[in-house]
């Protein structure tokens, strides 16, 4: 089994696509106004957009992308205008992570976990 898509609402299309445009996606269905399809950098998963008239409230869903270069990402989207909450920071879980927002206000998070992500040193044992 593999994950197909996370699917985001989105109250601004255009905004929402130019955010993931601008983190490296590349759009790959485009049903305008109401549905957008884009894959990821890496070419293997996609992320889609739903517009809505009601954003999600509370902090809603988290998506995570994992960057194998993440400090040389962050660097190269803040100078690009992106703006995230947080740097990259380490965290007591074994990941490196960068948080921020998109133009809906759903949570986005650039980290990486080589390994750690599928084997951390507490992984259970089956």
């Amino acid at each position: 089994m593999r994950l197909n898509q996370v699917t985001l609402a989105a109250v601004d299309m255009a905004a929402s696509r130019g955010f993931f445009e601008s983190l490296g996606f590349q759009v790959i269905v485009d049903s305008a106004p109401r549905y957008m399809r884009l894959l990821a950098p890496d070419g293997h998963s996609t992320l889609s957009l739903h517009e809505t008239s009601n954003p999600p409230s509370g902090d809603g869903p988290c998506i995570y992308f994992e960057c194998d270069d993440l400090d040389a990402r962050f660097a190269d989207l803040t100078r690009a205008g992106v703006v995230f909450e947080t740097p990259p920071e380490d965290q007591t879980w074994l990941w490196r992570e960068a948080w921020l927002r998109d133009p809906t206000g759903n949570r986005v998070c650039l980290f990486h976990a080589g390994a750690n992500r599928i084997d951390p040193p507490w992984r259970v044992s089956s």
